[in-house]
């Protein structure tokens, strides 16, 4: 065989080699590709499925989210309802209270009504003025154990200092006695406190 001839199979082979090796090279490289691309499905995937299972547990989370508020609005409501029952039966039971006092006051004054009624009758005949003011003492002091029962008593007044939480002055009169100066020294109108509340202030003459 001629030289130029060996020279050539040599070429052809060391150029065979080189394609085989590009082509496993080739081969390689696809290979690992595809490996990354099914890593990188597989990555996406998993992802995917995470992302699906977040999404459905923020979907229950919602839903528990809704019937809660639902449930929180119903009871808001049906307290609503019973507090505003509530005022208007506390109304109404102030107004029957008021009322139902009001009765009891009326129930026992009336007795003493009739006790004038029969003072005046009686008076038309008689004679003695003394049995006259008895009987008007009588009736006075029935009144006032009437009121006192409903926790209503006289101010006091006339000899004490004077105080504007009970007293409303009228007018002052000049004194010489020191000791009537700033002093309640004449009362022109009783009076009158319901319990601890004054529900008339007494009007009196103030000594300076």
């Amino acid at each position: 065989m001629k030289q130029e001839d060996k020279e050539l199979n040599y070429d052809e082979k060391v150029q065979n080699i080189d394609e085989q090796e590009n082509l496993k090279q080739n081969t390689d490289n696809l290979t690992e590709e595809i490996n990354n691309t099914d890593k990188k499905n597989g990555l996406f995937s998993r992802k995917k499925n995470k992302d699906n299972s977040k999404i459905k547990e923020l979907e229950a989370e919602i839903e528990n989210l809704k019937t809660e508020k639902a449930e929180l609005n119903d009871r808001f409501l049906r307290l609503f309802s019973e507090f505003d029952n509530y005022k208007k039966r506390v109304s109404k039971e102030k107004l029957d209270l008021i009322s139902t006092a009001s009765e009891n006051v009326i129930v026992n004054i009336l007795p003493i009504i009739d006790d004038f009624e029969r003072a005046i009758s009686a008076n038309e005949k008689v004679n003695d003025i003394n049995s006259v003011k008895e009987g008007f003492e009588l009736i006075h002091n029935k009144l006032a154990q009437t009121l006192k029962r409903f926790d209503v008593e006289e101010i006091e007044a006339k000899g004490e200092d004077f105080n504007t939480d009970f007293h409303e002055a009228v007018t002052h009169f000049p004194t010489q006695n020191e000791e009537e100066k700033g002093k309640v020294i004449e009362v022109t109108q009783k009076g009158y406190k319901l319990k601890d509340k004054v529900i008339r202030y007494a009007k009196v003459v103030v000594g300076q």
